[in-house]
Protein backbone atom coordinates (compact mmCIF):
# COMPACT_ATOMS: atom_id res chain seq x y z
CA UNK A 1 0.00 0.00 0.00
CA UNK A 2 2.79 2.38 0.89
CA UNK A 3 4.68 1.62 -2.32
CA UNK A 4 1.58 2.27 -4.43
CA UNK A 5 1.01 5.55 -2.60
CA UNK A 6 4.60 6.56 -3.34
CA UNK A 7 4.25 5.76 -7.05
CA UNK A 8 1.04 7.79 -7.28
CA UNK A 9 2.74 10.67 -5.42
CA UNK A 10 5.60 10.70 -7.94
CA UNK A 11 3.10 10.68 -10.80
CA UNK A 12 1.25 13.69 -9.37
CA UNK A 13 4.50 15.59 -8.82
CA UNK A 14 5.64 14.87 -12.39
CA UNK A 15 2.28 16.01 -13.73
CA UNK A 16 2.66 19.42 -12.05
CA UNK A 17 6.41 19.97 -12.10
CA UNK A 18 6.30 23.77 -11.99
CA UNK A 19 3.91 23.84 -9.07
CA UNK A 20 5.92 21.15 -7.28
CA UNK A 21 9.13 23.15 -7.77
CA UNK A 22 7.60 26.32 -6.36
CA UNK A 23 6.11 24.32 -3.49
CA UNK A 24 9.42 22.82 -2.35
CA UNK A 25 11.43 26.00 -2.95
CA UNK A 26 10.90 27.13 0.64
CA UNK A 27 12.15 23.78 1.95
CA UNK A 28 15.15 23.89 -0.39
CA UNK A 29 16.12 27.37 0.80
CA UNK A 30 15.54 26.46 4.44
CA UNK A 31 17.63 23.28 4.37
CA UNK A 32 20.41 24.95 2.37
CA UNK A 33 20.48 27.97 4.71
CA UNK A 34 20.62 25.87 7.90
CA UNK A 35 23.39 23.58 6.62
CA UNK A 36 25.40 26.47 5.16
CA UNK A 37 25.22 28.57 8.34
CA UNK A 38 26.16 25.69 10.63
CA UNK A 39 28.95 24.41 8.36
CA UNK A 40 30.53 27.83 7.87
CA UNK A 41 30.16 28.51 11.59
CA UNK A 42 32.06 25.34 12.41
CA UNK A 43 34.71 26.27 9.87
CA UNK A 44 35.05 29.74 11.44
CA UNK A 45 35.38 28.18 14.90
CA UNK A 46 38.17 25.87 13.73
CA UNK A 47 39.88 28.78 11.98
CA UNK A 48 39.85 30.80 15.23
CA UNK A 49 41.27 27.87 17.17
CA UNK A 50 43.96 27.37 14.55
CA UNK A 51 44.93 31.05 14.58
CA UNK A 52 45.18 31.10 18.38
CA UNK A 53 47.22 27.88 18.28
CA UNK A 54 49.62 29.60 15.87
CA UNK A 55 50.57 31.97 18.66
CA UNK A 56 52.08 29.18 20.69
CA UNK A 57 51.60 25.91 22.55
CA UNK A 58 50.12 26.27 26.07
CA UNK A 59 51.12 29.91 25.80
CA UNK A 60 50.75 32.47 28.57
CA UNK A 61 51.61 36.12 27.97
CA UNK A 62 52.43 38.71 30.63
CA UNK A 63 52.15 42.41 29.81
CA UNK A 64 52.70 45.58 31.84
CA UNK A 65 49.51 47.18 33.19
CA UNK A 66 45.96 45.86 33.21
CA UNK A 67 45.10 46.95 29.67
CA UNK A 68 46.55 46.37 26.22
CA UNK A 69 47.89 49.89 25.92
CA UNK A 70 48.98 50.92 29.44
CA UNK A 71 52.29 52.68 28.80
CA UNK A 72 52.67 54.03 32.33
CA UNK A 73 53.19 50.66 33.99
CA UNK A 74 56.83 49.62 34.49
CA UNK A 75 58.15 47.09 32.01
CA UNK A 76 59.91 43.84 32.79
CA UNK A 77 63.54 42.81 33.06
CA UNK A 78 65.56 39.77 32.10
CA UNK A 79 65.69 39.00 35.84
CA UNK A 80 61.90 38.59 35.80
CA UNK A 81 62.21 36.10 32.96
CA UNK A 82 64.87 34.13 34.80
CA UNK A 83 62.87 34.15 38.04
CA UNK A 84 59.79 32.71 36.29
CA UNK A 85 61.88 29.95 34.69
CA UNK A 86 63.55 28.99 37.97
CA UNK A 87 60.86 29.52 40.61
CA UNK A 88 57.48 28.67 39.02
CA UNK A 89 56.46 25.03 38.83
CA UNK A 90 54.88 23.88 35.59
CA UNK A 91 56.67 26.43 33.39
CA UNK A 92 58.41 24.66 30.52
CA UNK A 93 60.20 27.72 29.12
CA UNK A 94 60.06 31.51 29.29
CA UNK A 95 61.29 34.19 26.92
CA UNK A 96 61.27 37.99 26.79
CA UNK A 97 59.84 39.97 23.92
CA UNK A 98 61.03 43.52 23.30
CA UNK A 99 59.79 45.42 20.27
CA UNK A 100 60.79 48.37 18.11
CA UNK A 101 59.68 49.65 14.72
CA UNK A 102 62.02 50.65 11.90
CA UNK A 103 62.15 50.48 8.09
CA UNK A 104 63.97 47.46 6.69
CA UNK A 105 65.94 48.14 3.49
CA UNK A 106 67.40 45.74 0.94
CA UNK A 107 68.70 47.32 -2.27
CA UNK A 108 65.79 49.55 -3.35
CA UNK A 109 63.11 47.66 -1.44
CA UNK A 110 61.81 49.15 1.82
CA UNK A 111 59.40 47.67 4.36
CA UNK A 112 58.24 49.24 7.63
CA UNK A 113 57.96 46.43 10.13
CA UNK A 114 58.35 45.35 13.74
CA UNK A 115 61.66 44.18 15.13
CA UNK A 116 61.23 41.63 17.89
CA UNK A 117 64.05 41.02 20.31
CA UNK A 118 63.99 37.76 22.26
CA UNK A 119 65.96 34.66 23.25
CA UNK A 120 66.29 31.25 21.54
CA UNK A 121 63.58 29.81 23.84
CA UNK A 122 61.01 32.01 22.08
CA UNK A 123 61.00 29.91 18.93
CA UNK A 124 59.89 26.82 20.81
CA UNK A 125 57.34 28.66 22.96
CA UNK A 126 55.68 30.35 19.98
CA UNK A 127 55.74 27.24 17.77
CA UNK A 128 58.04 28.74 15.14
CA UNK A 129 59.40 26.35 12.56
CA UNK A 130 62.46 27.06 10.46
CA UNK A 131 61.95 27.19 6.71
CA UNK A 132 65.56 27.78 5.68
CA UNK A 133 68.76 28.48 7.54
CA UNK A 134 68.75 28.45 11.34
CA UNK A 135 67.53 30.25 14.45
CA UNK A 136 70.01 32.32 16.44
CA UNK A 137 71.55 30.62 19.48
CA UNK A 138 72.87 31.47 22.95
CA UNK A 139 76.22 32.57 21.52
CA UNK A 140 74.49 35.13 19.27
CA UNK A 141 72.49 36.29 22.29
CA UNK A 142 75.55 36.78 24.52
CA UNK A 143 77.46 38.64 21.80
CA UNK A 144 74.52 40.79 20.72
CA UNK A 145 75.27 39.60 17.20
CA UNK A 146 73.74 41.58 14.27
CA UNK A 147 71.79 38.59 12.97
CA UNK A 148 68.09 38.12 12.31
CA UNK A 149 65.41 35.61 11.37
CA UNK A 150 62.70 36.93 9.07
CA UNK A 151 59.12 35.93 8.28
CA UNK A 152 57.66 34.98 4.92
CA UNK A 153 56.08 38.41 4.34
CA UNK A 154 59.42 40.19 4.84
CA UNK A 155 61.13 37.69 2.55
CA UNK A 156 58.62 38.34 -0.25
CA UNK A 157 58.53 42.12 0.13
CA UNK A 158 62.26 42.72 0.41
CA UNK A 159 63.82 39.90 -1.60
CA UNK A 160 61.09 39.27 -4.20
CA UNK A 161 61.78 35.58 -4.63
CA UNK A 162 65.54 35.63 -4.03
CA UNK A 163 67.02 33.47 -1.28
CA UNK A 164 67.43 35.86 1.68
CA UNK A 165 69.67 33.63 3.81
CA UNK A 166 73.21 35.00 3.88
CA UNK A 167 72.18 38.47 2.69
CA UNK A 168 72.14 41.65 4.77
CA UNK A 169 69.32 44.08 5.37
CA UNK A 170 69.82 47.58 6.72
CA UNK A 171 67.74 48.86 9.60
CA UNK A 172 68.55 52.37 10.81
CA UNK A 173 72.36 52.39 11.04
CA UNK A 174 72.73 48.64 11.54
CA UNK A 175 73.21 45.88 8.99
CA UNK A 176 71.62 42.59 9.97
CA UNK A 177 72.69 39.27 8.49
CA UNK A 178 69.70 37.06 7.64
CA UNK A 179 70.52 33.63 9.06
CA UNK A 180 67.10 32.01 8.66
CA UNK A 181 63.50 32.30 7.50
CA UNK A 182 60.47 31.04 9.41
CA UNK A 183 57.76 28.77 8.04
CA UNK A 184 54.48 30.45 7.15
CA UNK A 185 52.07 31.01 10.05
CA UNK A 186 49.49 33.31 8.48
CA UNK A 187 47.20 35.46 10.58
CA UNK A 188 46.97 35.41 14.35
CA UNK A 189 43.79 35.33 16.40
CA UNK A 190 43.38 39.10 16.10
CA UNK A 191 43.97 39.41 12.36
CA UNK A 192 47.63 40.47 12.54
CA UNK A 193 50.16 39.04 10.09
CA UNK A 194 52.45 36.76 12.08
CA UNK A 195 54.90 36.53 9.17
CA UNK A 196 55.52 40.29 8.97
CA UNK A 197 58.37 40.53 11.47
CA UNK A 198 62.10 40.44 11.98
CA UNK A 199 63.37 38.53 15.02
CA UNK A 200 66.75 39.40 16.55
CA UNK A 201 68.52 38.58 19.82
CA UNK A 202 67.11 40.79 22.58
CA UNK A 203 70.60 42.08 23.34
CA UNK A 204 70.97 43.22 19.73
CA UNK A 205 67.65 45.08 19.90
CA UNK A 206 68.49 46.79 23.19
CA UNK A 207 71.91 47.99 22.14
CA UNK A 208 71.41 48.78 18.45
CA UNK A 209 67.75 49.84 18.02
CA UNK A 210 65.68 50.73 21.06
CA UNK A 211 68.55 52.32 22.98
CA UNK A 212 67.14 50.78 26.15
CA UNK A 213 70.08 49.51 28.11
CA UNK A 214 68.28 49.68 31.47
CA UNK A 215 67.20 46.56 33.29
CA UNK A 216 63.49 47.14 32.65
CA UNK A 217 63.11 47.16 28.86
CA UNK A 218 61.03 44.07 28.12
CA UNK A 219 57.55 44.68 26.65
CA UNK A 220 56.23 41.16 27.23
CA UNK A 221 57.19 37.87 28.82
CA UNK A 222 56.00 34.71 27.12
CA UNK A 223 56.06 31.37 28.90
CA UNK A 224 54.63 27.97 28.11
CA UNK A 225 53.10 25.50 30.51
CA UNK A 226 53.90 21.84 30.77
CA UNK A 227 51.33 19.56 29.12
CA UNK A 228 48.35 18.74 31.37
CA UNK A 229 49.58 21.22 34.00
CA UNK A 230 46.79 23.54 35.24
CA UNK A 231 47.51 26.99 33.88
CA UNK A 232 45.35 28.63 36.56
CA UNK A 233 47.87 27.57 39.21
CA UNK A 234 50.77 28.89 37.12
CA UNK A 235 49.04 32.25 36.67
CA UNK A 236 48.46 32.51 40.44
CA UNK A 237 52.09 31.66 41.23
CA UNK A 238 53.44 34.06 38.59
CA UNK A 239 51.22 36.85 39.93
CA UNK A 240 52.49 36.31 43.47
CA UNK A 241 56.11 36.27 42.28
CA UNK A 242 55.73 39.42 40.20
CA UNK A 243 53.98 41.31 42.99
CA UNK A 244 56.95 40.56 45.20
CA UNK A 245 59.50 41.55 42.55
CA UNK A 246 57.61 44.76 41.67
CA UNK A 247 57.23 45.84 45.29
CA UNK A 248 53.45 45.45 45.54
CA UNK A 249 53.44 44.57 49.23
CA UNK A 250 50.04 45.98 50.19
CA UNK A 251 46.90 43.97 49.50
CA UNK A 252 45.24 47.22 48.41
CA UNK A 253 47.71 47.70 45.57
CA UNK A 254 46.42 46.40 42.26
CA UNK A 255 48.63 44.42 39.92
CA UNK A 256 50.48 46.62 37.45
CA UNK A 257 50.75 43.67 35.07
CA UNK A 258 48.39 41.11 33.53
CA UNK A 259 48.76 37.47 32.55
CA UNK A 260 46.72 36.11 29.63
CA UNK A 261 46.11 32.44 28.82
CA UNK A 262 45.71 32.06 25.05
CA UNK A 263 43.70 28.86 25.54
CA UNK A 264 41.09 30.85 27.45
CA UNK A 265 40.98 33.38 24.62
CA UNK A 266 40.48 30.55 22.14
CA UNK A 267 37.68 29.06 24.25
CA UNK A 268 35.89 32.41 24.58
CA UNK A 269 36.16 33.22 20.88
CA UNK A 270 35.08 29.71 19.89
CA UNK A 271 32.12 29.88 22.27
CA UNK A 272 31.06 33.22 20.81
CA UNK A 273 31.31 31.86 17.27
CA UNK A 274 29.24 28.81 18.21
CA UNK A 275 26.52 30.97 19.76
CA UNK A 276 26.34 33.12 16.63
CA UNK A 277 26.21 29.99 14.48
CA UNK A 278 23.32 28.62 16.53
CA UNK A 279 21.42 31.90 16.24
CA UNK A 280 21.95 32.10 12.48
CA UNK A 281 20.95 28.45 12.13
CA UNK A 282 17.76 29.10 14.10
CA UNK A 283 16.91 32.10 11.92
CA UNK A 284 17.54 30.06 8.80
CA UNK A 285 15.33 27.30 10.23
CA UNK A 286 12.35 29.66 10.14
CA UNK A 287 12.39 29.43 6.35
CA UNK A 288 11.84 25.67 6.74
CA UNK A 289 8.59 26.41 8.56
CA UNK A 290 7.63 28.81 5.78
CA UNK A 291 8.32 26.02 3.29
CA UNK A 292 6.09 23.70 5.31
CA UNK A 293 3.24 26.21 5.18
CA UNK A 294 3.69 26.35 1.41
CA UNK A 295 3.40 22.57 1.19
CA UNK A 296 0.23 22.63 3.28
CA UNK A 297 -1.37 25.29 1.08
CA UNK A 298 -0.60 23.44 -2.14
CA UNK A 299 -1.83 20.14 -0.70
CA UNK A 300 -5.11 21.80 0.28
CA UNK A 301 -5.43 23.04 -3.30
CA UNK A 302 -4.61 19.54 -4.54
CA UNK A 303 -7.35 18.04 -2.35
CA UNK A 304 -9.86 20.48 -3.80
CA UNK A 305 -8.79 19.76 -7.38
CA UNK A 306 -8.95 15.98 -6.89
CA UNK A 307 -12.18 15.82 -4.93
CA UNK A 308 -13.97 13.72 -7.58
CA UNK A 309 -10.96 11.36 -7.75
CA UNK A 310 -11.13 10.95 -3.97
CA UNK A 311 -14.88 10.33 -4.18
CA UNK A 312 -14.40 7.61 -6.81
CA UNK A 313 -11.73 5.88 -4.74
CA UNK A 314 -13.91 5.92 -1.65
CA UNK A 315 -16.96 4.75 -3.61
CA UNK A 316 -15.20 1.67 -4.99
CA UNK A 317 -13.97 0.55 -1.59
CA UNK A 318 -10.86 2.55 -0.65
CA UNK A 319 -10.64 3.13 3.08
CA UNK A 320 -10.22 6.57 4.62
CA UNK A 321 -6.79 5.69 6.01
CA UNK A 322 -5.60 4.75 2.49
CA UNK A 323 -6.65 8.17 1.18
CA UNK A 324 -4.98 9.83 4.17
CA UNK A 325 -1.79 7.86 3.53
CA UNK A 326 -1.87 8.80 -0.16
CA UNK A 327 -1.85 12.56 0.47
CA UNK A 328 0.51 12.28 3.42
CA UNK A 329 3.05 10.36 1.33
CA UNK A 330 2.73 12.98 -1.40
CA UNK A 331 3.47 15.79 1.09
CA UNK A 332 6.43 13.91 2.59
CA UNK A 333 7.79 13.13 -0.89
CA UNK A 334 7.66 16.81 -1.80
CA UNK A 335 9.48 17.82 1.39
CA UNK A 336 12.10 15.05 0.99
CA UNK A 337 12.81 16.13 -2.58
CA UNK A 338 13.24 19.65 -1.25
CA UNK A 339 15.53 18.35 1.51
CA UNK A 340 17.82 16.46 -0.88
CA UNK A 341 17.97 19.43 -3.26
CA UNK A 342 18.73 21.74 -0.33
CA UNK A 343 21.61 19.51 0.81
CA UNK A 344 23.13 19.53 -2.68
CA UNK A 345 22.72 23.31 -2.89
CA UNK A 346 24.28 23.74 0.56
CA UNK A 347 27.31 21.65 -0.45
CA UNK A 348 27.95 23.94 -3.41
CA UNK A 349 27.45 27.09 -1.32
CA UNK A 350 29.71 25.86 1.47
CA UNK A 351 32.59 24.94 -0.82
CA UNK A 352 32.35 28.31 -2.56
CA UNK A 353 31.85 30.53 0.50
CA UNK A 354 34.53 28.70 2.50
CA UNK A 355 37.08 29.72 -0.12
CA UNK A 356 35.79 33.30 -0.12
CA UNK A 357 36.00 33.80 3.66
CA UNK A 358 39.14 31.68 4.04
CA UNK A 359 37.56 29.23 6.50
CA UNK A 360 38.01 25.46 6.21
CA UNK A 361 35.12 23.46 4.77
CA UNK A 362 34.19 20.80 7.33
CA UNK A 363 31.58 18.38 6.02
CA UNK A 364 29.33 17.25 8.87
CA UNK A 365 27.12 14.24 8.06
CA UNK A 366 25.22 14.83 11.30
CA UNK A 367 23.83 18.27 10.41
CA UNK A 368 22.99 17.07 6.90
CA UNK A 369 21.08 14.08 8.28
CA UNK A 370 19.26 16.23 10.84
CA UNK A 371 18.28 18.75 8.18
CA UNK A 372 16.91 15.98 5.94
CA UNK A 373 14.95 14.36 8.78
CA UNK A 374 13.57 17.75 9.78
CA UNK A 375 12.47 18.42 6.19
CA UNK A 376 10.66 15.05 6.14
CA UNK A 377 9.03 15.89 9.47
CA UNK A 378 7.86 19.19 7.98
CA UNK A 379 6.06 17.19 5.29
CA UNK A 380 4.36 14.99 7.89
CA UNK A 381 3.30 17.87 10.15
CA UNK A 382 2.07 20.24 7.46
CA UNK A 383 0.72 17.51 5.19
CA UNK A 384 -1.43 15.86 7.84
CA UNK A 385 -4.26 18.41 7.81
CA UNK A 386 -4.81 18.30 4.00
CA UNK A 387 -4.53 14.50 4.10
CA UNK A 388 -7.08 14.28 6.89
CA UNK A 389 -9.44 16.58 5.04
CA UNK A 390 -9.20 14.33 1.97
CA UNK A 391 -9.84 11.21 4.06
CA UNK A 392 -12.89 12.73 5.77
CA UNK A 393 -14.71 13.62 2.52
CA UNK A 394 -18.13 12.08 2.03
CA UNK A 395 -18.06 9.92 -1.14
CA UNK A 396 -21.48 11.15 -2.40
CA UNK A 397 -20.59 14.83 -1.90
CA UNK A 398 -17.19 14.26 -3.47
CA UNK A 399 -18.72 12.65 -6.58
CA UNK A 400 -21.07 15.63 -6.99
CA UNK A 401 -18.16 18.07 -6.84
CA UNK A 402 -17.54 19.98 -10.09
Amino acid sequence: MFFNAFIIALREIRRNLTRAFLTVLGVVIGVAAVITMVTLGRGATEMVKSQIANLGSNLLVMRPGQGWGDRNAPQFSMGDVQAIKEQISGVRAAAPLAQATAPAVYLKNVRNTDIQGTTPDYFGIANWKINEGRFFDEKDLLEGAPVCVIGETISKELFAGDDPVGKKIRMQSTSLLVIGTTAVKGQGGFGDDLDDNIIVPVTTLQHRFSGKKSKQSINQILFSAEDHYPTAGIITDVAALMRERRGLTSVNQENNFSVTDTRQIADVMSSSTQVMTSLLGAVAGVSLLVGGIGIMNIMLVSVTERTREIGIRLAIGARAREVLLQFLVEAVTLSCVGGVTGILLAYGLCTTLAKVVGAPFIFDPKINTIAFIFSAAIGIVFGFMPARRAASLDPIDALRHE
